[in-house]
Parts: C-alpha cells; structure tokens; sequence
C-alpha cells in the first residue's frame, strides 16, 4: 500500500464524514499494517487541524487562507506555489518558509501576506501533500569521507546523505547515478539516499531513455499484484456475454496503426467500418474496445492504471499503462472475436450527423494496415490483391470523400491544422490539442477526423443524459505567447495579425497558418505556433476546446487501454446499458432508446439511480487533478527526450555552421532556430565582439553603436555551433554572418 496525503485528502469532499474502513478500501490497505499506518497518518492529520473526527468519523477542515498548490522553485531559491485554478494569484514563500518542501511538492499553504496590484501574496508551507521526487538524477561527491549525492536538477537546493556501500559508492564518485529517496528532511537532519543505478560517467555516456526515465520518475515495471491480475484474467469472454451485444462480426471492418515497432506489442484500440445503407447517406462506424470488461474499478489492475493515468511514449519506448495481459485480450487483431463499444453515426452527403448510436457490440477485424500502407494504396503504389477490392472501395470512400467532408465541417467552425512533421501516438488530438497535418502521411490526420468526432458524440450524449463526464478541454492562448511569433511574421513579410488584443480565437490561429504557407518559413513558423497552445486538461464542468473550435462539450473515449479517462468514461458508457432507466416511471409503457441520439431533448428524469452517479460524480471530481498531473509528466517527459536527441545530435555537429532565423531577442542575446533541424540555440551577447549592442524591446533588435549592424526578429543569419550543454540541452551559437542594415525607427527610444 502506498499513498500520498494529497490522495487520501482526495476523499473528503463537500463537507462529508468518511470512515477510516471506508478510506481503508479506497487506499488498498489489505493488511494490519497497512491500517496501522493509515491511522498514524489520520491521527497526525487531526493533530494539526487539517481533519476533525466526529462520531468516528472524519471530515476535512476547510481554512479560508489555505490553499492547494504546487511548488515552482528557481535555481536562485526564489519559490512560488502555484495554484490549480488558471486565474488565481501565485503565492511567493521564502525558503526559511518552505518547511523542506522541495520544488514541484504539492503542498497546502497558509497565506501570511495578502498580495498588492504589484506584489504577490506571500505565503508559507503548512503541509507537504505529496512529494514530486521520490528519486532524482545526481552525481557522487565524497567530501570528509562521507558521500553525497548532488541534484543535478539546480532547482532542488540540498544534497543527500547517502547510505553507505563503500564498494559501490566509491566507483559511483562523479558519475551521474539514479538515488532512490529513502528519507526527507527531518528537523535538522538532512535528506538520506540510496544509489540505485549508475547510469553513466556523465550524462552523455548515459541512455536518453534512461535519464527521462529517472528524471521524471517513470515507472518501468509492474507491482506483482498487477501482473497477477492480468494473468488470472479469463483468455476469452463467454457467450453469455453475446447475447446483451450487438453482433457485427459480419461487417467489414479494419484497423490502422502507424507501423513504428516498438518494445511492446501495439495496442490496437479502434476499428472503422463504413457503409452506404441508402443513397445519399454514410454509415460509419468507430468500433472501440472493450476494456472495462476486464477491468473493474477498485482492483488492482485499476489502481495501477489509475496511478500511471497515460501510456508513455519515448519513440521506440513504450511505458504502457497495463501490462501485456490486457494487451493479449483486447487488442484488436485480425480473425480474433474482440468486445467492443461501436459508435455508429449516420451522415448525410454533406458530412452532416444525422443521428448516431452508441452500443456493446462483438466484431471480428477483418484486415489491418500501416499508415503508409494506405497511402500507397490511394496513390495506387501498393499493390493489393482482388480479394481486397471491398475494403480498398471503402478507404477510397472514407479518405477521398467523408474524412474531407467531416474536416470541412470542422475548419468551418473555426478550427485550424498546423503543418508539422510530428508523430502522435492517439488517434485524435492527443496531447497536443491541434490537428497536425503531415506532408508525407495526410491519412493519419484524416484519421484523427474520424476520433475526434467520436469524442464529440460522447461527451454530446453524456451531457443529453445528464450524466457525470470527464470533459477533455484546452484554454485559450496568452496574448504575450503569441506577440513575438506576430512581430517575427510580420517581419518576414507576412500581413498578419489578430482580430481583437483582449481574446485570441481559433479563427485567428486559422487565419496564421494560412498566412504561414505563404512563407518560406513555414516550418519554423508552425513549430512556434504549435508551442504557444496550452496544454490540454481535463474537467468535470463542459469546457470550450481552443484547438478544435469547440464551444463545450468534448471528451477523450477512443483509447481506454492508454489513457485512464478513456477508461472511465467507457464505464460510463457502459452503466447506461446495465442500469440506465429509459422512461420516467415503471408505469410508462414505452421508453426512449438510451443509446441513442434519438433520445435527446426528451429525457426529464434520472438516468441513472442517484446513489450510483452520486459514486461517479464523486470519483471524477477526485481524480481530474490526478490524471491532468499524470498528463503534464508525460508531455514532459516525451518532450525532454526529444529535446536530449535534438541535443546529442547538435553535440556532434559542434564546428559545423548553418543557416537559422532569429526567433527571440532579449537584452542578453538572441534566439536562433536551425530551420532544418528545428533545433534553437542562444547567441549570447557577449560573444558579439565587433561591437557594443544595446537592446531596443519595441523593435526586438540588438543594434551596433558603431557599425550599424542589428539582429532583429525574422533576420537570417550564419550561426556555428560553438558549445552543447547536452542534459540541459542548451545549445550555445555564435554568428559568422547575417544581421541587417540599422533602420532609423531602430534607434528610436522604447
């Protein structure tokens, strides 16, 4: 059993008692150990206040000046907790009031200062929630015969004693090594380590994979009791099981993957079918695997799940969200019979929906292809056999005429594709929260048309029904992300700019990639667009979509094998079959059909018994912060090695000169993006030694006093690779050519 204070104060909400059996089986506590432990924690919880027991029971004590926040420290010791809603003020605290939190602890702080139009509140840590680094990357240092281990992360302002293994230790001295935390400052006593694994003499001799790995935190194996429950899970369903599902074992249906081979087998999670059933209609159908059939909520399967929240995907590696068990029983392979909830929606010619249905159905895959595999075949380059003819009709129909059509629907309303050559391991948006589009495999984001659209119909019926739902959304971009990329545009020759300063709207992020494919570029430009979006999250409230134009209403349903609200918005789903009521009373003699869209509008009662949506409202609103924190360390992490390859890659290429856009200017040099390689680089002021330049902020140019050079936003310039800092990955550039003429509003004052 392992839990954090931040999980179990998860469980009080709205003023509620809850009983310590009740906490005893939401946290897994299967032994008296475990239930001891359980209780010290509770009963230090009582003694600082945080919790009050009543009759035996325990309710959460709500503190008008405590708040819930996460620790953002700086390598100078400057520390901010910053708070889970979007507009609420970020709270400085001192480092003599942290109370050993360390940066990015998820923390309660007691505010002691209220805040000012130019100061922010200050605060002090009241208690440690949960800790964000129960490992960390180090190096060994020995120092009066006792070793330590040294963060390589600067932002962590200690070093750990580490326990003794002499022999080891000593061979570990200025490597870089993998420490476990075995203990957290107490008092006066420092925080104790354990070496766990040497990774390398330094970061470069050690495997990007591994120092992702290591510095987020990932978790690799499986805890026994997890593998234990995968391999007791039955290998086929029973034919009982047929007879409350729909059978479309006899529809064409097929698969589509990216192809990328990795270190565990490919969950295939959807399969499409489409059919003509009347002239000037579409049937498609989006067939999405079952896997709540096998796992059931408060198991150990499900916990294991729940504390991943996301598969991870480091190109070839792969840290799945379930292991290989569930894989075997529910991916979706060729000849084999799956469980599946099918999605099918009717279309008009126009790629209007018409009306959709929403069913536990059975279907037998009959082919599967690679995304390449299918451009080849509607470029007729892949040659397919006459037993194929069927399916190639039907590709030939979805690719060439519905996909464009739902698209269409889709760029009407606002939303926008952005041009970049960057592989998502979803179907649909995934984390990025935009459609990218590929020149070299169009069909993948034709695709992601087809799971995006599922996603819409989910949350769409779940709200008709008044049901609890996770909502997937995306908040609008900063004004101040997007001023630089405006000014580079326009100084690249392109007329761009928003409709409004005070609200950034999906048309306007429509309206720059158009103007960026005018632009030679294109790649760079899209590349910034791209990272000023924020990052999608999750919430129980209907929430506006920024990257897909959506006003409200949009979820994530289409891999519940690899993201956990998928999971739980199946059981939802699911639980409509099983104990949905379809009409008002007992007495009504016909009822409405649950699942479908032609229910809408006439639902006027409980769908679901109270106690029972009472349980799911209950069990969303504790863990949307859960699954949004599970979702940032994966972008993060998928990000960080990306950022390691780019790095090691710029390592070998040191000497070497390219071409690069100045991207950025600050008054300490600029921002250089090498266009090819989509690899940034500073170019420090202080290596510009042909003159002393001043920093003009209203132009975004470093100009020469003497010989009336600048380095403004969109100029071209010869950089070389000077220095690589590969762990930070920092690239260090210096100009061998480039600039441009000094203008006269160059010199004028800011």
């Amino acid at each position: 059993m392992e839990f954090s204070i931040a999980t179990l104060l998860s469980y009080f909400s709205n003023d509620k008692l809850v009983a310590a059996k009740v906490l005893e089986k939401k946290l897994g506590c299967e032994d008296e150990l475990s239930i001891q432990k359980l209780q010290i924690v509770l009963d230090a919880l009582e003694r600082i206040g945080v919790l009050v027991k009543e009759r035996g029971k325990y309710r959460r004590v709500q503190e008008d000046n405590v708040v819930e926040a996460k620790l953002r420290c700086s390598s100078k010791g400057f520390c901010f907790a910053i708070q889970d809603l979007e507009d609420a003020d970020d709270i400085y605290v001192r480092e003599s009031h942290l109370s050993n939190a360390w940066n990015g602890d998820r923390v309660l702080v007691k505010i002691i200062k209220e805040g000012t139009r130019r100061r922010s509140p200050e605060g002090e840590v009241k208690l440690i929630l949960e800790r964000a680094n129960p490992s960390l990357l180090a190096q060994v240092k020995r120092n009066n015969g006792d070793y330590r281990a040294v963060p390589l992360d600067d932002r962590l302002l200690f070093e750990l004693d580490l326990q003794s293994n002499e022999q080891q230790l000593e061979k570990a001295i200025d490597h870089l090594v993998h420490v476990s935390v075995l203990r957290y400052p107490i008092g006066e006593h420092p925080p104790l380590g354990e070496v766990t694994r040497v990774l390398g003499s330094d970061a470069e001799a050690a495997a990007d994979t591994d120092i992702v790995s290591c510095k987020h935190d990932l978790l690799h194996a499986f805890a026994a009791s997890v593998l234990k429950a995968a391999e007791k899970l039955p290998k086929s369903f029973s034919k009982s099981e047929l007879k409350n599902r729909q059978d479309l074992r006899k529809l064409l249906t097929f698969t589509v993957e990216d192809g990328i081979e990795r270190d565990h087998p490919t969950f295939i999670e959807q399969a499409f079918s489409l059919e003509k059933p009347q002239p000037g209609y579409w049937q498609l159908g989006i067939h999405i695997t079952d896997v709540a059939y096998y796992v059931d909520p408060d198991t150990p399967l499900d916990r294991g799940a729940k504390k991943r929240g996301t598969s991870i995907f480091l190109r070839e590696k792969t840290l799945p969200m379930f292991p290989e068990a569930i894989t075997d029983r529910c991916s979706l392979i060729p000849g084999e019979d799956r469980l599946t909830l099918s999605i099918i929606i009717t279309l008009d010619e126009r790629g209007n929906i018409v009306e959709f249905e929403i069913q536990p159905s059975v279907i037998e895959v009959g082919h599967h292809f690679t995304y390449s595999q299918i451009q080849g075949i509607l470029g007729k380059s892949y040659e397919v056999e006459e037993s194929l003819d069927p399916v190639v009709e039907r590709l030939n129909d979805l690719f060439f005429t519905l996909c464009p059509l739902i698209k269409a629907q889709r760029l009407q309303r606002g939303s926008f594709d952005i041009q970049l050559e960057k592989h998502s391991p979803f179907k649909d948006e995934g984390r990025g929260g935009a459609v990218l589009v590929s020149s070299v495999l169009p069909v993948q984001s034709l695709l992601s048309e087809l799971a995006i659209i599922a996603g819409k119909i989910v949350a769409e019926h779940l709200r008709a029904l008044g049901l609890p739902a996770i909502y997937c959304m995306q908040p609008d971009p900063d004004w101040e992300e997007l001023e630089d990329l405006l000014k580079l545009a326009n100084n690249l020759g392109l007329d761009v700019g928003l409709t409004s300063e005070d609200e950034v709207t999906p048309h306007d992020y429509q309206n720059l990639t158009q103007a960026f494919n005018r632009s030679s570029c294109l790649k760079v430009l899209s590349y910034m667009l791209y990272s000023t979006l924020k990052q999608v999250k999750y919430t129980t409230h209907p929430s506006p979509h920024f990257g897909l134009a959506y006003s409200e209403c949009y979820t994530h349903c289409i891999s519940p094998g690899q993201r956990y609200v998928d999971l739980l918005i199946q059981r939802v789903l699911k639980t409509i079959f099983s104990d949905g009521r379809d009409r008002a009373t007992k007495n009504t003699k016909i009822g409405v059909n649950l699942s479908s869209s032609s229910c809408h509008g006439q639902i006027k009662w409980n769908v679901l018994p109270p106690q029972l949506k009472e349980s799911f409202e209950e069990d969303f609103h504790l863990i949307v912060s859960h699954l949004n924190d599970r979702d940032k360390v994966a972008e993060d992490a998928e990000k960080d090695l990306e950022g390691l390859k780019k790095a090691e890659k710029m390592k070998e290429r040191t000497g070497q000169i390219f071409r690069g856009l100045i991207t950025g200017v600050q008054s300490y040099g600029f921002f250089v993006e090498i266009e090819d390689l989509l690899v940034e680089g500073l170019v420090h002021v202080s290596s510009l030694k042909d003159d002393w330049y001043e920093y003009r902020a209203r132009h975004s140019c470093l100009v020469g006093r003497k010989n009336r050079i600048a380095y403004r936003l969109g100029d071209e310039v010869e950089v070389e690779v000077k220095n690589v800092d590969y762990y930070r990955q920092q690239i260090d550039l210096v100009t061998v050519g480039g600039g441009s003429a000094l203008r006269s509003e160059d010199l004028e004052d800011d």
